[in-house]
């Protein structure tokens, strides 16, 4: 082939300036590199795979060893008292009807009335053979005593809702940051190709008052977002195509739009934004058999039904979505929350008003569809490999909103939540607050402390699980957090 050797040669550039430094730490020198920083422990090790594939969702093994291969978190949205559901405190008996001690009247009571030091409103009792003591708000968990793990000295960052429902999501009271079932996906993937690797599913009265962040993926990709489940109707919404278009169709349109996309990818390495993307055109398409099936109750036995409280009031609505996480979560989905409460106020367990009128109604809607989540996964074998999480933002004073009212208010200083599963010891409580259940003083439990343990839990080390954004390596747990290692069986 002959060439016209005055004709001046132009190179077309297939790559911008960021692309070419990453492509050129990719070669030898990035190989060197990337073995040294992985033998200091700068890698996160079984995350590159994440950052590379066209699936990020594809799973991928855990770093510690594990029995985990699920979570549930059972959100109580708008915070439960704490003295009145797992932390026992028999001095607010002793002084019912004073004021908190001077020395601890200093701490910011969120601009609320500070009334008098009130019992807890519903009798304790043993359970098991551990003899774990649990309120009759709870009388149906407590027959799983010996499962639970609860920890009494949990304390968090704020103790306004919204701000705090994001900080035991996502680690952070600011808005913008992944959440914790985000962090999941993007450390193991999903075991189901056909369903998200993270879902939520909301009370019907609404979602958290800070909507929206308590699921997403913040800087990560899309595709590690909570996907919303419905509690009544169709899951999600949409999922289905337009009548007019027939499977065979759609079918060949995403093949189509699958190809360019490929081609663009090819000629721009390391494009996670698009890798997602395309994943998630054929998720949704997938979806569209998987998720009506997954949340099929009509194959389920009658007395399976029955034992999550399907089938009347008030446990309805709580034990179908709480089936339908038993469901998932054989079906290999990562992470599942299921949210108790929405909306504001009494709608959720933010029992100003009345502890007994509020915990009242939303325990009677809870208790029996935990307690058979409980049951159900230990029948199915599945209890060893699904880590069970219960609690809310913060917890409630010991105190009375106001002089002889019987509300209480947010207390972020000193609050109880559990965990169940695999790899928990059960049975015990960890950790303690003062002798009014007012503020942690033993065993201090941060939300850091509780987001490092449950990676753990689920085989992830949460200070080599890090995305790198903005220059930095973020992680769940930031500088702070340490996995709770006595509560590990």
């Amino acid at each position: 082939m002959s060439t016209d050797s005055t004709r001046p040669v132009h190179f077309r550039c297939q790559s911008t300036r960021r692309e070419l430094v990453w492509q050129m730490g990719a070669g030898f020198a990035g190989v060197a590199l990337s073995g040294l920083m992985d033998s200091q422990g700068w890698s996160p090790p079984g995350l590159n795979a994440a950052e590379t594939t066209t699936n990020p969702l594809a799973p991928r093994p855990p770093q510690l060893p594990t029995r985990i291969k699920s979570c549930i978190f059972l959100m109580m949205n708008g915070a439960p008292s704490q003295v009145d559901t797992f932390d026992y405190k028999p001095e607010l008996e002793k002084h019912s009807g004073k004021q908190l001690p001077a020395d601890k009247q200093y701490i910011n009571s969120g601009g609320r009335k500070v009334g008098y030091l009130t019992p807890a409103w519903r009798q304790f009792r043993p359970g098991g053979d551990s003899g774990l003591l649990i309120s009759d708000y709870f009388p149906q968990v407590r027959q799983h005593a010996d499962k639970l793990c609860v920890l009494n000295s949990c304390h968090t960052d704020s103790h306004a809702h919204g701000s705090a429902l994001v900080a035991m999501n996502t680690g952070k009271t600011l808005i913008g940051r992944p959440s914790l079932g985000s962090w999941a996906v993007y450390g193991l993937g999903t075991e189901n190709e056909n369903l998200p690797g993270y879902v939520v599913i909301l009370d019907k009265r609404g979602g958290p008052i800070s909507g929206q962040p308590n699921w997403s993926a913040g800087f990560m990709p899309a595709t590690y977002s909570g996907t919303l489940f419905r509690p009544t109707g169709d899951p999600i919404l949409d999922l289905k195509g337009p009548s007019y278009l027939s499977d065979q169709a759609q079918r060949a349109q995403l093949d189509l739009l699958g190809q360019l996309n490929e081609q663009h990818l090819a000629s721009h390495p390391g494009g996670n934004d698009l890798a997602a993307r395309i994943n998630s055109y054929e998720l949704a398409y997938r979806m569209q058999a998987a998720t009506p099936e997954a949340v099929d109750l009509s194959d389920e036995s009658k007395s399976t039904l029955q034992m999550y409280g399907i089938g009347k009031q008030p446990t309805e609505e709580y034990g179908r979505n709480c089936l339908i996480a038993r469901r998932l979560v054989e079906r290999g989905v990562r992470f599942i929350q299921l949210y108790s409460g929405g909306g504001h106020l009494e709608e959720t367990w933010d029992a100003h008003e009345s502890i007994e009128k509020n915990h009242g109604q939303h325990a009677a809607e809870v208790d029996q569809p935990i307690a058979g989540l409980l049951s159900d996964l230990e029948q199915r074998g599945l209890l060893d490999e699904t880590l069970i999480v219960w609690g809310g933002e913060f917890g409630r004073m010991p105190f009375s909103e106001g002089q002889g009212a019987p509300g209480r208010n947010h207390n972020p200083y000193g609050f109880s939540m559990w965990l169940a599963g695999g790899g928990v010891r059960g049975g015990m409580n960890y950790g303690e607050t003062d002798e009014f259940g007012f503020q942690a003083t033993t065993n201090k439990v941060h939300l850091h402390d509780l987001h490092a343990t449950i990676l753990h839990l689920m085989g992830m080390d949460h200070e080599k699980l890090t995305y790198f954004h903005q220059g930095r390596q973020e992680s769940l747990t930031d500088v702070g957090g340490n996995v709770i290692l006595p509560i590990l069986s």
